[in-house]
């Protein structure tokens, strides 16, 4: 994953943290050279002798996984606001990628609005991670996309390099609330986009209807055994309409699988 050299990974300690991180270590694998950059983000400030616990503990549960990194990870800590916190680390260190683990729609509303407040505010890519997902590589991967045409052809990039580094299928979703044979000048532009910039891994375009487009995607991932699933959330089109990201929000609030929000 040329492009990809390092990956920023939130981690409190929680146990969809460890669940996450676990995910990460497993993604990186043992022969690839990217780097991972643990950040603890605290609402007072940290102490240094605490700070030095939080990264032997935190290097504890990297040894628990018996993965021998190519390079070594690295853990920093910071205070703050959590979501404005991170986007910070994110800019400052120039990671690539963040991966974040959810506990979904397991708990309290409260509680699960930073990884889709992250999701929203990034600009950057995101794999939202929920808790409880298995730890393997990604084979099968869904790209959902509205009938808007895409905005920016780059931010395929990323999805391209992970589907390369696993050899995965891409799968295409298109799903419509009204006709699905609406607007076919802009579905044959990404038609185009997709073949060219996904190369051999672009496998099929699927075109649906629905009236429950969360339910339709949730359903296409039970029925496909997809493993990622990836969004180009539009509440950061420059060329088309932003929405609220409410789509997104849900997604990452109710997909069993990890999330990559393309940006």
């Amino acid at each position: 994953m040329s492009s990809l050299n390092k990956i920023l990974v939130p981690f409190d300690f929680s146990e969809a943290s460890v669940n996450a991180l676990e995910y990460v270590v497993n993604f990186v694998g043992t022969e690839r050279a990217i780097h991972i950059l643990g950040l603890y983000v605290g609402v007072m400030a940290i102490s240094e002798s605490d700070s030095e616990k939080l990264k032997r503990d935190f290097l504890k549960v990297l040894d628990s996984f018996n993965v021998t990194l190519k390079v070594s990870p690295e853990f920093t800590t910071d205070t703050g606001k959590v979501t404005s916190t991170i986007l910070s680390a994110q800019e400052k260190s120039k990671a690539d990628l963040i991966m974040m683990g959810t506990m979904g729609d397991k708990i309290t509303d409260e509680a699960i609005t930073n990884t889709s407040k992250l999701v929203l505010e990034a600009n950057c890519p995101v794999i939202s991670i929920p808790y409880g997902t298995a730890i393997k590589e990604p084979k099968n991967i869904a790209l959902v996309m509205g009938g808007e045409k895409i905005d920016d052809k780059n931010v395929l990039g990323t999805l391209l390099e992970v589907a390369r580094a696993f050899d995965a299928r891409v799968h295409v979703l298109t799903i419509y609330k009204d006709s699905v044979f609406d607007e076919e000048a802009i579905k044959d532009s990404n038609e185009n986009l997709l073949e060219y910039y996904l190369e051999h891994f672009y496998a099929d375009h699927t075109f649906t209807k629905n009236e429950d487009v969360e339910q339709g995607i949730l359903d296409y991932i039970n029925e496909k055994n997809i493993d990622l699933l990836a969004i180009l959330p539009r509440n950061h089109a420059e060329k088309s309409s932003p929405s609220e990201g409410r789509l997104t929000k849900l997604l990452t609030l109710h997909s069993e699988i990890p999330v990559l929000a393309l940006d």
